[in-house]
């Protein structure tokens, strides 16, 4: 009799978790989606960093430049990492929808969730020494360091233009997320059996 109750307590556990994860994408989509890039030059410097914008408003293609208010973006961080991953300086290009740099440019396809064309984050506040990735999606982007606020640094690093861009967490994680739930519903329950 008991093997029947904990069975029926396992069956129901894992169909709450499964409707709970189902029903929190169709019934309550959410409105802040979040999301990640990552980019590593020739040389081992690396950056890494940070977008959201609301889902529900946002248009397919995602166009920002300059400074001041955001047509769609809420927020855009990016840090800076030397080859040995000592940090470089971390940036909030974009906080509370307001970029801070008059050079800021950045484009986003939110179906494909891909960047492309022309993209400059970080430095751009007036500060000599700031660092910034500065260049073109696909075809070269570079880390640049400024030297005196009127327009000359230096380049530390470069690549082809690849940057990756994946979400805050990613699916994958959402769904082995849900398997150690479940699986840990089923444990707990088997203990519970064996102590009985």
């Amino acid at each position: 009799m008991k093997n029947i109750f904990a069975k029926i307590a396992a069956t129901t556990a894992t169909s709450a978790a499964l409707s709970l994860a189902i029903g929190a994408g169709v019934n309550n989509p959410a409105q802040a989606i979040d999301l990640k890039f990552d980019w590593l030059g020739n040389a081992g410097y690396s950056a890494t960093g940070s977008f959201s914008y609301d889902e529900t408003t946002a248009p397919t293609i995602i166009s920002e430049s300059g400074s001041g208010a955001t047509n769609f973006l809420q927020s855009l961080s990016v840090s800076f990492l030397d080859p040995s991953n000592n940090p470089l300086g971390t940036y909030n290009t974009v906080t509370a929808g307001v970029s801070e740099s008059d050079f800021f440019a950045f484009n986003f396809d939110t179906s494909a969730q891909k960047l492309f064309g022309p993209f400059d984050v970080a430095g751009g506040t007036g500060v000599i020494g700031e660092y910034f990735l500065q260049g073109t999606v696909g075809d070269s982007l570079a880390l640049l360091q400024d030297v005196n606020q009127q327009g000359t640094s230096i380049t530390l690093d470069q690549n082809s233009g690849s940057i990756h861009v994946y979400q805050i967490p990613e699916p994958a994680s959402l769904l082995g997320l849900l398997t150690f739930a479940v699986l840990g519903v089923g444990s707990t329950l088997k203990k519970k059996q064996a102590s009985c």
